[in-house]
């Protein structure tokens, strides 16, 4: 179990209160006990972070991850049952990976496949990806739900996360 939290602002003001999202994501310490990581977009109005609970590739899987070119943005809590078959077939496909992580393989199915790559995945999940070239916020769970992901938006918002309690905040 981890989690995830997030916010995308797309009013004018882009602003992203980081002190604010780092206290959220605190209220997901017990999903992720084993670290956290943030990512921000100050250009774009973003701000994703992660709470991990390091269970596959102990020592490189630290989140957020990105693509190669730092163009694509993710932050997942989950399990992809079929992650080692993906990651080969998109190796033959010329993506490259700096860690051994079903995470990262879902970085590159979205490259290869558009959002079209959870049909690709077996597996329990939530994710949130911003891909910074489409000024895309992409938000995903598994087809049973089994992984929350919980959101909210306005006119100026959208926040998410894997629990409310974090929205809350």
């Amino acid at each position: 179990m981890c989690g995830i939290f997030g916010v995308l602002n797309y009013s004018d003001k882009k602003f992203v209160n980081k002190e604010l999202l780092k206290e959220s994501t605190k209220l997901l310490e017990h999903r992720g006990p084993d670290g956290e990581g943030f990512y921000f977009d100050d250009n774009n109005g973003v701000g994703l972070a992660n709470r991990r609970l390091s269970i596959i590739d102990l020592e490189t899987g630290d989140q957020p991850i990105s693509n190669e070119d730092d163009s694509v943005w993710i932050v997942y809590n989950g399990e992809l049952y079929n992650y080692q078959d993906l990651r080969e077939f998109l190796v033959k496909k010329g993506h490259k990976f700096k860690t051994k992580s079903d995470t990262e393989v879902i970085v590159h199915a979205y490259e290869e496949f558009g959002i079209d790559c959870v049909k690709k995945f077996n597996g329990i999940f939530a994710f949130a990806i911003w891909d910074k070239k489409n000024h895309r916020l992409f938000l995903a769970r598994d087809h049973f739900g089994v992984k929350p992901l919980y959101y909210y938006y306005d006119e100026e918002r959208l926040i998410f996360a894997s629990e409310i309690k974090a929205i809350l905040k």
